[in-house]
């Protein structure tokens, strides 16, 4: 797969999975990566899939972003076009994503692998999954949205926690601390996600992307999104997957939901 650029889309049925591609570096993410993400996130949603798996090749989701690469850009907060303002951009397009983004998480979730499967709406880990937010090892801060989303996966005190030690934990500890939804043996993890993903595709897309609005608005403060929300919420009450809903619950029947969003 390491051909096929920094990140790369496959397709099966209803469910694309977007692969970070850097096997051999344990899928370090570059400037280069983070400056592709809305780009491929935006093709990818015209293609119309269901459900967006995010994955890294190789066995190891993400080791954090390419220190050597990047160096003192790391901490270059502010400068127009710089490293942070393009790890912004990213991490804000993969969270308005509008329909459920699964990170399968294995292997190594560091640092910038944090700040993308913190961005993603669901989690799901192999045992054997090492984690941990590393900033304090190198003497920078962390980007403020991915605080923000870290703090409302685990709480303010294990945020600080995290932050201030830059300590490693195990999957085991990442779900106590809420960070992760499931866990399950490595062996097992394809199957898991594979199911997770067909029962999401299955249900109401417009149930899921209002919910999607509505939480991240909470998350990150925002009125614009909370607009949105009560606009899906007034649009549900004519639309096509009441309708089919409530059809299918009357006859006893799975439903078939057909709303996608514009």
């Amino acid at each position: 797969m390491n051909d096929q650029g920094p990140l790369h889309v496959t397709h099966d049925g209803d469910v694309a999975t977007l692969w970070l591609n850097r096997p051999a570096k344990r899928n370090a993410v570059t400037y280069e990566m983070w400056d592709l993400f809305p780009s491929v996130l935006e093709a990818l949603a015209a293609e119309g899939p269901r459900v967006v798996l995010v994955r890294g090749a190789g066995g190891h989701f993400c080791a954090g972003a390419d220190i050597i690469g990047l160096g003192p850009s790391l901490a270059d907060a502010g400068v127009p076009g710089g490293y942070r303002e393009v790890n912004a951009r990213a991490e804000d397009a993969l969270m308005a994503f509008a329909l459920p983004v699964i990170a399968v998480v294995e292997g190594n979730c560091i640092g910038g692998g944090w700040q993308i499967a913190s961005a993603c709406d669901l989690r799901v880990a192999g045992s054997s999954t090492l984690l941990g937010i590393t900033p304090a090892r190198l003497g920078i801060t962390y980007p403020p949205e991915a605080v923000r989303r870290t703090m409302a996966l685990v709480g303010p005190s294990a945020t600080k926690r995290l932050l201030f030690t830059g300590e490693l934990i195990d999957a085991t500890e990442a779900m106590r601390l809420g960070f992760l939804d499931i866990v399950v043996d490595d062996e097992d993890l394809d199957t898991t996600v594979a199911e997770l993903a067909s029962t999401l595709a299955e249900r109401s897309a417009l149930t899921q992307v209002a919910t999607k609005m509505l939480v991240n608005s909470e998350i990150l403060g925002s009125a614009h999104l909370r607009r949105r929300h009560d606009e899906l919420e007034t649009a549900s009450r004519d639309s096509v997957d009441l309708a089919e809903g409530l059809a299918a619950f009357a006859e006893k029947r799975p439903a078939t939901f057909t709303w996608r969003p514009a």
